[in-house]
């Protein structure tokens, strides 16, 4: 049987999301946390991968596909000049620095390409990108405030609230990607919703009954044109993800939520 975690290594990882101590008991604490947590993610995960490829015998995650391992730590090994070798920490810092870095290409293009009014990324569209600068931090920000400008301008003019509208308001109001799966979902919740609220508008102003649930139906509909619970709903998706320490929406982040808290 697998040993679980020391509570020494868990302390020190911990570390890098804290700065308060850690008490022995917690340590210990967050070790089952984590262990029960593993319990619960890895058949989910094993569903999936056999989902999507049946005769796959290596567990995978379909909800992202990642820059390869070796090719990139090959790269990286190339270009050092003082030490020897790169350690799997390194490695997998580095895909996530440079899937980020292809994610920010790849928004700024397709936003150049949406102002062309084509559905194709092109050459142009890359060369107009400006080189990456060194404060990551402030070209983030950048992009993000980029981003909600663009989807509040396409709502001005009448677009379909789309899944790339959703993956920019998912960066610009949660702070991180999301899934796939979590976009259909909440698509799916959405339309389920303003249906729902147009029905109650409906039936309140043919019945003339009590005009609180009129107006507040009215503001509800005035919420989801506006973008407003889709936001609310982004950010306390957010919110558990991170408390969770995943880096990316799912649709487990969406069940337990309350359309209207």
């Amino acid at each position: 049987m697998a040993k679980p975690y020391s509570s020494s290594h868990i302390g020190f990882v911990s570390s890098g999301f804290t700065e308060m101590r850690l008490a022995g008991a917690v340590k210990e604490q967050l070790v089952e946390m984590l262990v029960a947590e593993i319990e619960r993610m890895v058949p989910m995960m094993e569903s999936a991968t056999l989902a999507a490829t049946p005769d796959k015998k290596t567990l995978d995650d379909t909800n992202r596909t990642r820059l390869n391992y070796n090719r990139t730590r090959e790269l990286m090994i190339e270009r050092l000049s003082d030490l020897e070798s790169v350690g799997s920490e390194a490695v997998q810092a580095g895909i996530e620095h440079l899937e980020s870095f292809l994610r920010r290409t790849l928004n700024t293009a397709e936003m150049a390409a949406s102002k062309d009014r084509v559905s194709t990324i092109k050459p142009r569209h890359l060369q107009s990108i400006a080189p990456p600068q060194t404060n990551e931090s402030d070209e983030e920000a950048a992009d993000e405030i980029e981003a909600e400008e663009d989807v509040l301008e396409g709502q001005v003019s009448g677009s379909a609230l789309t899944p790339m509208v959703i993956r920019k308001l998912a960066r610009s109001f949660a702070g991180m990607p999301i899934t796939d799966a979590a976009i259909e979902e909440l698509l799916l919740w959405y339309y389920e919703i303003v249906d729902e609220t147009g029905h109650n508008i409906r039936e309140h102003a043919q019945l003339g009954s009590n005009p609180a649930g009129f107006i507040d139906s009215l503001d509800k509909m005035k919420d989801l044109m506006m973008l407003g619970w889709i936001r609310r709903m982004l950010v306390r998706a957010g919110k558990d993800a991170d408390e969770r320490g995943y880096k990316r929406i799912d649709v487990e982040q969406l069940i337990h939520l309350e359309p209207f808290e």
